[in-house]
């Protein structure tokens, strides 16, 4: 098993920056890649960026437009994402993830093992 511990939401105006960070605890060895989700409600889970460990494979949802930044402590088996430029449109709960592979990484179903979730809010 592994847990997942997200922090670091708030509420921030548009054109302000939010740091979001997630603390794997558990079986970590069996961890290939890391993601980070989104979701308003009545809407699906949505991609937002992926990182393997080793940090040779990073990818982001179109969306992103250069905005984010994943980036990793393995270290302290934690994963940040860096948001800047934040728009209302990126108000949501934001979930992390891990998955034991590096591929299909925009589904959900593809992820294992699921943080709680930290609101991230927005404001115009």
């Amino acid at each position: 098993q592994v847990q997942l511990v997200e922090s670091g939401g708030g509420l921030v105006q548009a054109g302000g920056s939010l740091r979001l960070s997630c603390a794997a605890t558990g079986r970590t060895s069996s961890v290939i890649a890391m993601g980070w989700f989104r979701q308003v409600p009545g809407k699906e889970r949505e991609f937002v960026a992926r990182t393997t460990w080793s940090g040779r494979s990073i990818v982001y949802a179109d969306f992103v437009e250069g905005r984010f930044t994943i980036s990793r402590d393995n270290a302290k088996n934690t994963v940040f994402l860096q948001m800047n430029s934040l728009k209302p449109e990126d108000t949501a709960l934001y979930y992390c993830a891990a998955a034991g592979t590096a591929f299909d990484y925009r589904r959900p179903e593809t992820y294992d093992y699921w943080g709680q979730g930290t609101q991230v809010t927005v404001s115009s």
